[in-house]
């Protein structure tokens, strides 16, 4: 599989070091002093997009209408969501949004929606606490919202989120429900980003050849 690399901080650098143990190869790097638009992407099989709230309408935008199905993991830029997925459908073209690509934590996302549905119409009031590296540009996190986003359509109330940002961090959420009398927590704490990276990749390797606007859930279903 060639891949384009679209954003080379931390995650785009660890998803091609991991891209190129499980063989595949890099054609291009956007970064920037290299932006995507600068790129011929038509040379990629697919574009993996860990970019930046800023850049990454532009940088999907281009590799969508350059013919190449995209994987985005960036966060802080959903106000535009809209626009590239119908820009997808208009040139028939393969996009895969995810705001957490880790497996954990979408086994966390499932865990999350349970508890809230056990929850629902106790007298627990419930927070959500992420921390993530302090290169991390958007707070709360996309995940940290996803979380709220699902707890707040079962409780049908609207959960606070804290974010507090550490050096070297890879990424913890900790769910919380308290009262007078007791406390439940569950906490999700990445190790690193490996899992993020491969999860990246491997819905790389699973949009080629599709098309429409899929979400990792479509590539767990596999």
């Amino acid at each position: 599989m060639k891949i384009a690399i679209l954003g080379n901080g931390r995650m785009g650098k660890r998803i091609s070091e991991l891209a190129k143990e499980r063989g595949h190869t890099i054609v291009c790097i956007s970064s920037s002093k290299k932006p995507a638009h600068t790129l011929d992407l038509s040379i990629a099989d697919v574009a993996i997009d860990f970019s930046t709230p800023t850049t990454a309408l532009a940088n999907i935008s281009h590799a969508i209408n350059s013919g190449i199905p995209v994987i985005s993991g960036t966060t802080g830029w959903l106000e535009n969501l809209k626009e590239i997925e119908d820009l997808c459908q208009a040139k028939q073209g393969a996009f895969l949004y995810a705001s957490n690509f880790s497996l954990g934590m979408n086994i966390f996302f499932e865990m999350n929606k349970t508890l809230a549905r056990l929850m629902k119409n106790q007298n627990y009031a419930s927070t959500i606490h992420e921390i993530h590296h302090t290169e991390k540009l958007d707070s709360p996190s996309g995940t940290a919202i996803t979380l709220g986003e699902q707890m707040n359509e079962i409780l049908e109330n609207n959960t606070p989120i804290t974010a507090d940002r550490k050096a070297d961090v890879a990424g913890t959420h900790i769910i919380k429900y308290n009262c007078s009398v007791d406390e439940i927590e569950i906490k999700h704490t990445a190790i690193n980003r490996d899992g993020f990276a491969m999860g990246a990749i491997i819905a790389g390797e699973w949009i080629i050849g599709k098309t429409g606007v899929f979400g990792i859930n479509d590539v767990l279903a596999q």
